[in-house]
């Protein structure tokens, strides 16, 4: 079972900090590489390359999460830059709870790639064996540390259907920059 204080990082040292700059305000994530190595290094080679860079949250369900880093403001999937990368959830054992970031993926435990989303709520059925159709669980890699009230603003956006795609905020949620740095 995952262990709900292991989503907050480590005291002390060197810290991973990713900024999200979004249409919104600065969203400031504090990332856990000793927790979730691969997950974060997928972020921050996503982050590096600006890839993330005018695209939007694209999926916004109130009392739940917010989606984004795949698509951009005209509903374009942008093809993902690197190979998807194995789910750290089982290992990592950080829960999926308020303020947490973790990967999205398909029904293939192991197809996260750019895609992420900030929990909203406590969401533990998103956990390893959280629920029966989700045995495998969303691999948390970090914790908001300033900023959550532009996730609650994000979240409260006015939402419907775009191009096949629900959740959609009406006027659309910029990133307009991710930023990774040791701090």
């Amino acid at each position: 079972m995952p262990d709900a204080d292991a989503a907050v990082p480590a005291e002390g040292g060197t810290k991973t900090i990713a900024t999200l700059d979004t249409s919104k305000g600065k969203i400031v994530i504090e990332l856990n590489p000793d927790k979730s190595p691969i997950t974060v290094d997928n972020f921050k080679k996503y982050a590096d390359d600006k890839f993330y860079d005018g695209l939007i949250f694209h999926r916004v369900i109130k009392d739940f999460m917010i989606q984004g880093g795949g698509l951009n403001e005209n509903m374009q999937e942008q093809t993902a830059t690197y190979e998807p990368i194995i789910n750290e959830a089982k290992t990592s054992k950080l829960s999926n709870l308020k303020g947490t970031i973790a990967m999205a993926r398909t029904s293939d435990p192991n197809s996260a790639t750019s895609q992420f989303f900030i929990n909203t709520v406590d969401n533990k059925f998103l956990d390893p064996g959280g629920s029966p159709q989700n045995p495998d669980g969303y691999a948390v890699f970090g914790m908001v540390v300033e900023g959550m009230e532009v996730v609650a603003a994000i979240e409260s956006v006015p939402t419907g259907s775009k191009m096949g795609y629900d959740d959609v905020p009406i006027d659309p949620v910029l990133i307009n920059s991710v930023v990774v740095e040791q701090k």
